[in-house]
């Protein structure tokens, strides 16, 4: 048996609102209304109103139901106290919110978060809008605490479920809709198509796409702003991430460090190019922190600051694209409800038939970002890529949205949309037998086959990744990934890791080894090979 596998200076516009040239006779006309935002202290929240007219609409939200939770947003303040010593500092919890990650923010330990209240529902998360009590802490020489782009404006939500980006792009009539480029895992794709695979394969909206790319090149509006941001539209100069499609890749893994080292507290301070450093506002949400970073990574501080000014940077060319962001978001809100948990998952293979566990804890799609994905391999007599008969089952019901370049989306809630409710993303599914965009599939109904196809891999095998309302859950995060109460666990890097189910383990290992391997009884029952 054998197996050995893996998954795979510029000048921008910095602080100046591009004066777009767009080829539309569409005019702006904002569809929703602005609902009143809660009064909560201290926490600047930046809701601009937009003054440019010639952007292309975007297109309204229509959800059913509609979420009525309001958008919560981190507050942080001293407060006066009748008991002895310094008066705490008082944090409002923002969806997605855990101890581990607050005490890396806040530079404090877990047992000195402290509330009132009941913090952790049984998800592990904070319930959104839970008043935490913290040690005092001057909070200075930070980047400024204003939140300006909601967390639903960086991950494919469902407020961008129904959101049109080729017309968009068609009708801004810049170098993105005549743009055309070869790409060896497709072929020819268009502008539109370039956004739509970046968007869909690593769960990114293509709002904030657009708008980055318009912000550092002009590429959707109008010409690029000189020859080297023809080459290289987001800004980033490097021959690896060379042409449009590389370039969004490129800008899709800054906005995932960001966003989820946001969301774990691995990340907490800014390094600029520079070399001068900022340590991230600990009050800030992940959407806001996850553009921050994106621009350090090409922009001296400070061009970066001008850049984040939400009335004459980024921000504010946002809105003027795209409407209110917020007003977007607080239809969607929060993305974690209170009491969310993972629903009952099997392991994703046949009774008896052995499988290894070749990856612990990696990257969902690209190599950064959320650590929310795991692999298994079906035991054969030589390595490669070549498909085997095994097949690879549902572990949950639910409805195929998306079978095509080795992917297979399941919706667990059935709408037909992965931007919402649970969705289970496989990856290296074979061409041949295939379940098919519109099936119905049930626990333990058969997907396909495992193979090399899509994605980057050195050997045939399934990358398995869950994502809940548009963003990947971390395997292990406060929901780790259970299968058939199987629990991963993360090890010291990517890859590495266990599955564990009472005193029984499986350790992670890309050759296949015996410590490795493990299949379902016949009971149903996961057992690790004796």
């Amino acid at each position: 048996m054998f197996m050995q596998l893996a998954c795979g200076t510029a000048t921008p516009l910095w602080g100046v609102n591009p004066t777009p040239t767009i080829n539309t006779n569409l005019s702006y006309n904002s569809t929703i209304n602005t609902p009143a935002s809660p009064e909560i202290p201290t926490t600047t929240r930046v809701s601009i109103t937009p003054v440019v007219t010639n952007y292309p609409t975007s297109t309204p939200i229509s959800l059913d139901p509609t979420p009525t939770v309001p958008a919560l947003n981190a507050t942080i303040e001293s407060t006066s106290t009748s008991t002895p010593g310094p008066a705490p500092l008082l944090y409002y919890a923002q969806s997605g919110d855990t101890i581990p990650a607050l005490a890396k923010r806040f530079k404090v330990s877990e047992s000195q978060i402290t509330s009132n209240e009941t913090i952790l529902d049984p998800s592990g998360l904070i319930n959104p809008g839970t008043l935490i009590l913290l040690p005092d802490e001057k909070i200075q020489n930070t980047t400024p605490n204003i939140q300006t782009i909601p967390d639903s404006e960086i991950i494919f939500s469902a407020s961008a479920s129904n959101f049109d980006y080729a017309a968009y792009i068609k009708s801004a009539g810049g170098r993105l809709s005549t743009h055309r480029e070869y790409l060896s895992s497709t072929g020819w794709v268009n502008g539109a198509q370039v956004i739509e695979k970046a968007a869909y394969e690593n769960s990114i909206n293509p709002r904030i796409l657009l708008a980055v790319l318009e912000y550092e090149s002009r590429w959707v509006s109008g010409a690029p702003i000189d020859s080297l941001h023809e080459e290289y539209p987001m800004g980033y100069v490097n021959l690896r991430y060379k042409n449009a499609f590389m370039q969004t890749v490129w800008a899709v893994n800054q906005l995932s460090i960001g966003y989820y080292g946001w969301r774990d507290g691995s990340l907490t301070e800014l390094e600029f190019l520079d070399g001068t450093k900022l340590r991230i506002d600990p009050r800030l949400n992940a959407g806001t922190v996850a553009i921050q970073y994106l621009f350090s990574r090409v922009h001296s501080q400070s061009q970066w600051s001008q850049i984040i000014n939400p009335t004459t940077g980024f921000p504010a060319l946002y809105t003027k694209m795209f409407d209110d962001p917020w007003a977007r978001a607080d239809l969607v809100n929060p993305i974690f409800p209170a009491g969310i948990t993972q629903p009952e998952m099997t392991l994703p293979f046949e009774n008896k038939i052995e499988w290894s566990y070749t990856g612990g804890p990696h990257g969902a799609w690209e190599h950064d970002g959320a650590l929310a994905a795991i692999d298994f391999a079906p035991i054969t007599d030589h390595g490669g890529c070549d498909t085997t008969k095994t097949w690879v089952l549902a572990s949950a019901p639910g409805l195929v949205v998306r079978s095509d370049d080795g992917v297979v989306v399941i919706d667990l809630d059935g709408d037909g949309f992965e931007q919402t409710g649970w969705n289970l993303m496989h990856l290296h599914i074979a061409t041949k037998d295939r379940a098919r965009v519109g099936t119905w599939l049930e626990t333990n109904d058969r997907i396909g086959h495992a193979s090399c196809e899509g994605g980057v891999s050195t050997g045939t095998h399934l990358h398995f990744a869950r994502k809940y309302n548009g963003e990947w859950i971390t395997a292990d995060g406060p929901m780790p990934f259970t299968l058939d109460e199987w629990i991963a666990q993360a090890g010291k890097k990517p890859y590495e890791g266990l599955l564990i189910k009472g005193n029984q383990t499986v350790k992670a290992d890309p050759n296949g080894q015996a410590w490795s391997q493990i299949y379902r009884g016949l009971d149903g029952t996961p057992t690790p090979k004796p």
